[in-house]
């Protein structure tokens, strides 16, 4: 059978995303995070190689590097693995960090 199959950047960018979120879950600090805090993803497609950017917020203390290295190769497994397309690059920017110390706060402003 002949064809192709060319995914949207849109939908390789939501994949990517869920998959980063899917890292994050048990990350150590995650329960600092608001529950709203979603990653961004952005993708960029050159030559059937997929170049991945997230944005994440991650709670603190952490090991802020272990954490990105972990999300790097979930995000690049899952990727690939659901869609078959090779990612050569997950770049992984700490967009925020949230403390115990904010955590408690905004809990107080909540109620």
């Amino acid at each position: 059978m002949r064809g192709s199959l060319r995914l949207a950047d849109r939908v390789l960018a939501k994949i990517a995303s869920q998959a980063a979120r899917e890292a994050l879950v048990d990350a150590p600090g995650r329960e600092y995070v608001p529950r709203d805090a979603r990653p961004q993803a952005g993708v960029s497609v050159h030559r059937e190689e997929v170049y991945v950017r997230l944005s994440v917020e991650l709670g603190y203390p952490v090991d802020i590097a272990a954490v990105c290295r972990s999300v790097r190769r979930h995000v690049a497994y899952r990727v690939e693995e659901l869609t078959g397309v090779a990612v050569v690059g997950v770049t992984v920017e700490v967009e925020r960090l949230h403390s115990r110390a904010s955590h408690v706060l905004e809990e107080a402003r909540v109620r």
